[in-house]
């Protein structure tokens, strides 16, 4: 007997009745007996039908069921917790069930990032699942405009570009970003159906590292971009010194306190660690490009340097954030040393383009006296005196207190827009499971475009991530994009593109509309979390 659409029956009846329950009067709450039929139907089908893991499932959360006698009613939270596995498992069969699904390296949220740029949709949809297949993470552009945002908001760890982009030669991105990337070691990789002497040379003359005709050869591209790879890997863990500002990094700054909390052991010889941070810094990038903000980096860190005793290591810390740890001083002196050091930088003026400006800074300092303090606990009250010098106004200088209180982070707005209803509860869940260091997430569903544009949520100022079904009744995620776009907000909106695995058209459309990434239907849902971790983190 043929037991494929019983199957498919069966699921059809698991998704309308968690749907019915999560999706309809969100403040009724849902009768045990009521929880118990629905697993009871489940099991006694899922075993007729041979589906024997669904079976095994549905009698385990029954089981949970009997030794949770006194919980008479469940509440939406709750329940969705205790069924997500029976959701994720809905979500499987159904995009799953006649696919031969094979098993690619799990992408790690720390996994190399790649910056694939190639107007033909064709190509990069292949050269893009091809590098995934590998555990790497790809961010996509068909345009050179994108393509540049996209390298400053990202930082990749390695760019391939095709020459004969349509309107602009891939040459033009290599001229763009030669300022920033002559300071550190970021492979480039040309890609052209020009195969000839000349296109060779030129590509080597520009910064290229490497150069691949087309049409590539899959193995020998992928084993290519491995060796690159592997080469800046050994360099960023042999290096001390940022490339751009040329003070230490962030790697060196874990073994630096290694060595003064040693000191503090040895000789009671106190330190002071302080966080400064330049404020509104994207305003210098959106206003006066990213060549002017690298400049203020530069210039920052040059000024620290020749602020700060001989004894006193300065450290880039991440994007503008810059630490200094200040031996056998206490947090007293490190704060009059900081504001005369903010009190000079603030006069300084910097020229582009004709126009002037000048750039101030806010900062936490924090003393440690005491042997055996983690680090985190140091790191975390010198970036909580940070907060508060924010909050009071900016360029400004206060100290941090010992207390493990919980760090203050800001709201970074994360929207689903999705109608798949399955598809909504899963991102729900694993969205809310996540934890960044300097970011709250405030998650949000929508079923459709029209009721997210609608619901204004774009106009809440701070951060925006949007996980968007490029494909949805009343109006599909390419038509919200293009709305998004005319949004006076719209360089504050990132974008995950959920899209299908033959839909090139939407695809190049997507990109062309500013999508940081696309991922393709059916995903792995282990895959997609990895995913969103990068990106989440990349923007907070």
């Amino acid at each position: 007997m043929e037991l494929k659409k019983y199957k498919v029956l069966l699921f059809e009846k698991i998704k309308r009745q968690i749907t019915a329950w999560f999706e309809g009067n969100l403040s009724k709450p849902i009768k045990r007996e009521e929880v118990y039929r629905f697993l009871h139907s489940i099991k006694g089908t899922a075993g007729t039908l041979q589906l024997t893991g669904l079976h095994q499932l549905a009698d385990n959360l029954i089981s949970d069921i009997y030794n949770m006698e006194e919980k008479e009613d469940w509440d939406k939270e709750a329940l969705r917790n205790y069924l997500f596995d029976l959701i994720e498992m809905s979500y499987e069969y159904e995009h799953f069930h006649s696919t031969l699904i094979h098993q690619a390296p799990i992408r790690v949220e720390n996994a190399p990032l790649i910056q694939l740029i190639d107007d033909d949709i064709s190509m990069l949809i292949l050269l893009k699942d091809a590098l995934e297949s590998k555990g790497w993470m790809v961010i996509a552009s068909t345009e050179l405009e994108v393509a540049t945002e996209q390298y400053y908001e990202h930082r990749p760890d390695c760019i391939i570009v095709d020459i004969n982009l349509e309107e602009e030669s891939g040459f033009k991105l290599l001229e763009n970003l030669q300022k920033y990337t002559r300071k550190k070691y970021i492979p480039k990789i040309m890609i052209s159906v020009k195969n000839d002497r000349e296109t060779r040379l030129n590509s080597y003359k520009m910064g290229a590292d490497d150069f691949i005709s087309k049409p590539i050869d899959l193995e020998e591209f992928l084993l290519k971009i491995e060796r690159h790879l592997a080469n800046k890997k050994l360099f960023d863990q042999s290096a001390m010194i940022d490339e751009l500002t040329r003070v230490y990094n962030r790697r060196f700054l874990d073994d630096s306190l290694v060595v003064f909390m040693n000191e503090l052991s040895r000789n009671r010889r106190p330190f002071s660690l302080a966080i400064l941070d330049l404020d509104f810094f994207k305003k210098i990038n959106d206003t006066y490009g990213h060549s002017a903000g690298d400049m203020v980096l530069i210039e920052f860190a040059k000024y620290l340097k020749e602020n700060v005793r001989q004894t006193d290591y300065v450290f880039r810390y991440g994007g503008e954030e810059f630490v200094i740890l200040f031996s056998g001083t206490s947090e007293a002196e490190s704060k009059i040393a900081l504001e005369k050091i903010l009190k000079g930088f603030s006069e300084k003026r910097f020229e582009q383009g004709g126009n002037s400006f000048s750039v101030t800074f806010s900062a936490g300092v924090f003393m440690v006296n005491q042997p055996g303090i983690e680090k985190e606990t140091i790191v975390s009250a010198a970036d909580q005196a940070l907060y508060e010098a924010k909050q009071k106004g900016r360029a400004r200088v206060e100290c941090g207190k010992a207390d493990p209180i919980a760090q203050h982070k800001k709201k970074l707005f994360v929207s689903v827009i999705d109608d798949d209803s399955i598809i909504r509860m899963i991102l729900t869940k694993v969205l809310g499971n996540m934890e960044f260091d300097h970011a709250d997430l405030d998650i949000q569903v929508f079923e459709d475009g029209r009721k997210f544009l609608h619901s204004n949520r774009i106009e809440e100022k701070g951060p925006h991530f949007l996980i968007l079904d490029g494909i949805m009744p009343v109006m599909d995620g390419l038509e919200v994009m293009q709305e998004v776009k005319k949004s006076k907000r719209a360089k504050d909106i990132h974008v995950l593109m959920l899209t299908g695995r033959k839909s090139e058209q939407d695809i190049a459309r997507a990109l062309k509309l500013g999508a940081e990434d696309y991922v393709t239907k059916p995903f792995s849902l282990t895959e997609l979390e990895a995913r969103i971790q990068r990106l989440i983190k990349r923007l907070t």
